[in-house]
């Protein structure tokens, strides 16, 4: 291990809380402010040793609304910036997500996810905020959100929040869960120079007078995805930044034409890069007869019943959702027109799943694994699925 201007490089036996961590802080995070819940207790905790040695800040705050807040405020002053939370909190963030997507503010928001609702399982895993990742504020705006799948895989995934959040000027959500979160496996984290970092498209000092900067109403590279220049607090610009619909100075514009032009914009910015964005494991999908489409824990969960059913001669593959939100349509409807049926296992009633059955469009049978939340999956239960899908009769 070698640790390197604050990076601690080199191999590491690592909580899965710690390395996402981590990936923060190479990432460039320099702060944090959150309120303690479990499970996401340990990446707070994490930062408030590692910040400030790499001359970064640290902010336990009163509650969650406040902690969203000081967030999207950091970013404005120019630092990468991120909270982590569980379910109650994450509710309590909703309204201030919101204003970020509003605000087109590059931020991270990890929740580390334990059965609900309300306080519900404290300290044990879920998979129940799915949908309220995507839809958990009011109004139309689109998100752009991750779920990773081991400690690795959340130290990976946690750097690409963060340059996704600064690519396209907007909050990014890393829907991690108690199990992957607090589970401890080998992390590798590579040296800074190894690590594609990206940071907000900017302008130049000197290429607009103060006075006249401007959020582009027009895409001026002639593309619908095209992301405005950024400045911060202090620089100079005369910029109004407010969650009221606004013109292209940041001011309040009260009218329909100008709402059009705000929710367009930000969500066309996402849904015109959605092949950049959306990104998905697959396996043994050739002449697949049933496909499983989890995420999360739930994915390894499902590896063993996947290759007990090939042994049993059923032809099953998998697909494993690395980006939940923008959701892989396209590639759901392709597999549709092939396969007899879908298996989706996840810990909570049937979320997720039910994108899966819209994308199928009747053309496949979507057969939901569920679990309220407290444990994960039963992989015989997987398995039971997956033999149901391929109309085979089980063995008394």
């Amino acid at each position: 291990m070698a640790q390197d201007k604050g990076y601690l490089t080199g191999e590491h036996f690592m909580l899965g809380d710690h390395a996402c961590a981590e990936g923060a802080i190479l990432a460039g995070c320099r702060f944090f402010a959150g309120y303690p819940i479990t499970p996401a207790t340990e990446i707070a905790e994490r930062m408030s040793v590692r910040l400030p040695q790499v001359s970064g800040n640290y902010l336990q705050m009163e509650d969650e609304l406040a902690s969203m807040n000081a967030v999207l405020g950091a970013s404005w002053a120019g630092v990468k910036s991120m909270t982590a939370t569980s379910g109650p909190g994450f509710s309590l963030m909703m309204e201030n997500l919101g204003l970020g997507v509003m605000l087109e503010t590059p931020c991270v928001l990890v929740n580390v996810q334990r059965g609900g609702p309300s306080t519900g399982l404290p300290t044990l895993v879920g998979q129940q905020d799915m949908m309220q990742a995507r839809w958990g504020s009011h109004g139309d705006y689109e998100i752009i959100a991750l779920s990773p799948g081991s400690p690795q895989e959340l130290f990976d995934l946690t750097i690409r929040a963060f340059n996704l959040s600064e690519q396209f000027r907007t909050p990014v959500l890393v829907m991690t869960d108690a199990e992957v979160g607090h589970m401890t496996e080998k992390v590798v984290i590579p040296p800074l120079e190894e690590v594609e970092i990206i940071n907000r498209p900017q302008i130049k000092r000197g290429d607009l007078e103060p006075d006249h900067f401007r959020i582009y109403r027009s895409n001026p590279r002639g593309h619908p995805g095209y992301v405005s220049p950024m400045v911060k607090a202090g620089e100079g610009y005369r910029i109004h930044v407010t969650g009221l619909t606004h013109d292209e100075r940041g001011y309040p514009s009260m009218n329909a034409e100008a709402n059009q032009w705000n929710v367009s914009r930000i969500m066309e910015k996402i849904n015109a890069n959605r092949k950049e964005i959306i990104q998905v494991e697959k396996g043994k999908l050739r002449g697949a007869q049933v496909v499983v489409v989890s995420y999360g824990i739930s994915a390894r969960t499902s590896l063993w019943p996947i290759e007990q059913a090939r042994r049993e001669g059923i032809k099953v593959g998998y697909l494993r959702l690395i980006t939940v939100w923008p959701f892989p349509d396209e590639i759901i409807a392709k597999l549709a027109e092939k396969v007899d049926a879908f298996i989706v296992p996840e810990i909570n009633m049937g979320q997720m799943s039910r994108e899966v059955e819209r994308c199928a469009r009747g053309m496949a049978k979507v057969i939901g694994v569920n679990k309220s939340g407290g444990d994960i999956l039963d992989p015989e239960d997987v398995l039971h699925a997956i033999r149901k899908g391929a109309g085979v009769l089980e063995k008394a």
